[in-house]
């Protein structure tokens, strides 16, 4: 499931937006503490980033998405009230990918965040049952993986590490992120579970020739690119 990042200060905006998400299957996290836009980012790792320009705390969506946009290549929408040419460019050179203009319909929108979702993670439609990257191929039916057509054999959670950072291509995953998103609660998980995890499924995917898939940022987590 797709994990969309709402950042809008208007209460009511933001529930209208996360409603509109949770009925395309997707899954909404409506951001509270606008101090600290780039940590929210950073602890739920989403696949897209809806961005109001205006915002309390201290800094502007400008801002947070220069931010974001120094580590991650996440897809972004900025959504504002705010319709000069000037403040579109400004979206656009801080790295956003879209803008949409308050009032707007929920299924533009949804039709917007569906392109971006499908241009960056190269699947056909919510409903597909195939996710290929990089030589790899996941069924996400029957859980079965191939390597240039040869079948690896994964672990229910090697799988799953392979599939969340095939996903997120080219985006740095954190290791509280990834021990959040495969048990739900790190703290109840011994650090040393995701590096043998990890190493596992290395060595499953040198065996297949891609010992180099995926790829170690020392003290920040994992990527690939």
């Amino acid at each position: 499931m797709f994990k969309i990042l709402i950042v809008e200060d208007d209460p009511t905006v933001s529930r209208h937006i996360a409603q509109a998400v949770t009925d395309a299957g997707w899954q909404p996290i409506m951001v509270t503490d606008f101090t600290d836009v780039l940590g929210v980012f950073v602890a739920h790792q989403p696949d897209l980033v809806l961005m109001d320009i205006n915002l309390p705390g201290g800094h502007d969506g400008f801002h947070w998405n220069t931010q974001i946009r120094a580590d991650s290549q996440v897809p972004v929408i900025f959504i504002s009230s705010r319709n000069s040419n000037m403040d579109m460019i400004s979206a656009m050179n801080s790295g956003a990918d879209d803008y949409v203009e308050k009032p707007f319909s929920a299924s533009v929108l949804l039709a917007k965040i569906n392109a971006l979702l499908r241009r960056t993670y190269h699947y056909s439609n919510q409903s597909s049952k195939i996710l290929e990257y990089g030589g790899v191929t996941l069924n996400l039916e029957d859980s079965s993986v191939q390597v240039s057509g040869k079948n690896v054999d994964l672990t229910k959670n090697e799988y799953k590490l392979l599939q969340y950072l095939i996903r997120r291509h080219g985006t740095l995953v954190s290791r509280p992120s990834l021990l959040r998103a495969l048990w739900e609660d790190e703290h109840f998980v011994d650090d040393n579970t995701l590096t043998v995890n990890i190493n596992r499924l290395r060595k499953k995917l040198a065996d297949a020739g891609l010992a180099t898939l995926i790829q170690t940022k020392v003290g920040k987590g994992y990527v690939i690119p």
